[in-house]
């Protein structure tokens, strides 16, 4: 599957932004969708996942309550709404599909994730004081 990030930019702090990814489309209601963040030369961040049909969320604690992830499946695109925005949201932004509609949405689901999802070329988000 092919992923394509797009919705990143600058934003002041307490602002809001929606970040979009777009797939190839191919069985695209067949994956668990997620969020990851990070900065160049650190580890990936998770963010947020989202079930096959959206009936199921997950997210860190840091963006908990700020952040919403969905999904629509008749335009095979997943979203990161994002509000109250912070300096230290300052990433790059990236969406990943992992393919399986019966994936645990807990902590278990980093690993798979990072053992078997693809990625984006993600998208920029920065957020000024």
């Amino acid at each position: 599957v092919q992923l394509v990030e797009s919705g990143g930019g600058l934003v002041q702090a307490g602002g809001s932004l929606r970040l979009s990814c777009a797939t190839s489309g191919r069985s695209f209601s067949n994956y668990t969708m997620a969020w990851f963040r990070q900065v160049p030369g650190n580890e990936r961040e998770f963010v947020a996942a989202i079930s096959w049909n959206g009936g199921s969320t997950y997210y860190a604690e840091r963006v908990k309550g700020r952040f919403t992830i969905s999904r629509d499946n008749a335009k095979n695109t997943v979203y990161l709404q994002m509000i109250s925005l912070k300096p230290e949201d300052t990433y790059i932004y990236y969406c990943s599909a992992l393919y399986g509609r019966d994936h645990a949405l807990d902590f278990s689901i980093l690993q798979d994730f990072a053992n078997s999802g693809s990625f984006g070329q993600g998208t920029r988000v920065t957020v000024s004081s």
